[in-house]
């Protein structure tokens, strides 16, 4: 090669490195340093502020831009304040990366709320406002539901025939109040927020109901009374079902017929599922069916009063505590089409009883019969 050749060569002038150059070559020489992608949260310190945008240096790994929606208007930055950012866009019209405080600050957010969820912990929210499907809550910052289903049963709306407008009542009843909840539902892609206030209220009763068992009797107060039985709270805050099968030995309508929020009861526990709890009341009292057939035989005629009219036949109150059913069948000789048409709630009759079940609590009764025999008589 040629002197002359060699000269040229040597008076190549490289071209200048630029900053983002420069940035690229140290990132690529520190393996340990992740580049930030999209999405990213990332640390930074404000090397500039201006009117509607804020300069921030990543590190030394790259710079980026904090600009206008982006900006949080509650965000009072300075030079020198290290913040939190995530990147929108990894290169704009500048080669620097777009950042966003809104996002950062929303993602830190869901961050925390998915440690939250892990970590089972408890904490008190506040009501905000109420729909018929539950409460409106905001936790770290993000709206979540408290759904109806998820009340515990001191909050619980329990409204007979379901009644939605009540139902709206009750809960706006708890607007400004604090409720403690767990969060079970964490989904910041949907934006899915969901707590409640029951998993706390079981966590915290099955604790108490460790010491309880199948068996146990049990003194509390009716705190609600709905068409399928009532509740009663006893000890700790704990709460049972006393159904409407539990309530009485004989038969009867509807709970408030007997029972009366308020009203001081004993009851039996027949059954624990989990932190649910299981009362009859009747299992404390004699069962009058025991001696029914010391007392009714088949063929005896018994007085009886009419307490409710069905399609098939009428409940009849031999006394207060033995009810029993004439069938449709055995109202008449002739066919009957309605049976309003042969008694009315309160009238009384001579019943023949025709079987005695009682075991199964049944007894049944004919007012056929007693046509027969004054058909008998009259031939």
């Amino acid at each position: 090669m040629s002197d002359a050749v060699k000269v040229k060569k040597s008076q190549v002038v490289e071209k200048p490195l630029t900053i983002v150059d420069t940035l690229l070559m140290d990132a690529a020489n520190a393996p340990f340093v992740k580049y930030p992608i999209k999405g990213d949260v990332v640390k930074g310190t404000v090397i500039a502020v201006g009117r509607n945008e804020v300069r921030i240096d990543i590190g030394g790994l790259a710079m980026g831009i904090i600009r206008g929606p982006e900006l949080d208007p509650n965000a009072h930055l300075t030079i020198g304040e290290e913040v939190e950012a995530t990147v929108v866009d990894l290169d704009n019209e500048f080669g620097e990366l777009e950042l966003s405080l809104k996002n950062a600050d929303r993602k830190k957010s869901w961050d925390k709320l998915r440690e939250i969820s892990t970590s089972g912990q408890i904490f008190p929210v506040k009501i905000l406002e109420a729909n018929k499907g539950g409460l409106i809550v905001r936790v770290e910052g993000i709206m979540g539901f408290l759904p109806v289903s998820q009340l515990s049963p001191e909050n619980y709306p329990r409204v007979n025939n379901n009644d939605k407008n009540r139902i709206l009542d009750k809960l706006k009843s708890l607007i400004g109040t604090n409720l403690d909840v767990k969060l079970i539902d964490v989904n910041d892609d949907t934006g899915k927020l969901i707590v409640s206030e029951k998993a706390v209220w079981e966590g915290r009763q099955e604790t108490v109901l460790a010491k309880y068992a199948v068996g146990t009797v049990v003194e509390g107060d009716i705190t609600a009374v709905t068409d399928f039985g009532a509740f009663v709270r006893f000890d700790d805050n704990l709460e049972g079902l006393v159904h409407i099968s539990e309530i009485a030995w004989q038969r009867i309508d509807h709970p408030r017929d007997v029972l009366k929020v308020g009203d001081h009861v004993r009851a039996e526990i027949i059954n624990l599922e989990g932190s649910k709890i299981f009362l009859s009341m009747k299992k404390l009292m004699e069962d009058p069916w025991r001696n029914v057939a010391k007392r009714f035989n088949v063929g005896q005629i018994v007085k009886g009063k009419v307490l409710k009219i069905n399609p098939f036949g009428l409940f009849v109150e031999l006394d207060p505590d033995i009810h029993g059913l004439a069938h449709i069948s055995e109202l008449s000789n002739k066919p009957v089409k309605d049976v309003n048409e042969i008694a009315r709630i309160g009238d009384e009759f001579d019943f023949t009883v025709v079987t005695i079940d009682a075991e199964n609590h049944r007894l049944g009764l004919s007012l056929k019969k007693k046509e027969e025999k004054k058909e008998e008589k009259a031939v």
